[in-house]
């Protein structure tokens, strides 16, 4: 992807976005929008009575006036609501390639004691940009990165996430399959280490 799709609002992203209804919260105010969300991830863990694992998303547009990166954002907000992550590594790849970040250097800054469970997905070239669909193969490099989070968060539980254009069952098992072998390796690894 050129440097000229990064960053940039396409038209059919905004058309999307705004089919869904999302706007900037708290007026793009970065510091009202982080009230904002923890007051409400505060309320609902409280209704509820436990704490929520909040995922991080797919970005496609960025904020001029944003003062805060996006894992600085949702690590704010888990640390000050006492909420989780689930880590959705494919979400990680695909904001990374669209705004021209390095994926480790998200993995690095979150807090290790806040990952709780990990999403594995695959996307969509779009052209200027990457569409996380949920409809295709998890990728090599977002394998890759399960793997560093792995070593960085440990053996997680994780979900493969397919809901667009299934495949027959054996796919999604083999997709299955590879996370899991990977995943009971580094739980290996962990062991050898232990006295």
């Amino acid at each position: 992807m050129g440097q000229a799709g990064r960053g940039q609002v396409h038209d059919e992203v905004r058309a999307a976005l705004e089919q869904h209804g999302v706007r900037c919260l708290g007026g793009c105010d970065e510091t009202s929008a982080l009230e904002h969300v923890v007051a409400r991830v505060q309320r609902v863990q409280d209704r509820l009575g436990r704490q929520l694992l909040l995922e991080n998303v797919s970005s496609y547009v960025e904020y001029r006036a944003s003062t805060l990166s996006e894992w600085e954002f949702l690590s704010e907000v888990v640390t000050r609501a006492d909420a989780g992550i689930l880590l959705d590594l494919n979400n990680v790849f695909v904001s990374a390639q669209n705004h021209g970040f390095l994926p480790a250097e998200y993995l690095a800054a979150l807090p290790r004691e806040r990952v709780r469970q990990f999403h594995l997905a695959g996307h969509s070239d779009a052209g200027s940009y990457l569409f996380d669909d949920h409809g295709s193969p998890v990728s090599a490099p977002v394998f890759r990165l399960y793997e560093q989070a792995l070593e960085r968060f440990g053996p997680l539980p994780t979900i493969v996430e397919w809901d667009e254009r299934l495949p027959e069952l054996p796919v999604l098992e083999a997709e299955a399959d590879r996370a899991r072998a990977l995943s009971n390796a580094r739980q290996a690894a962990f062991r050898e280490r232990e006295p």
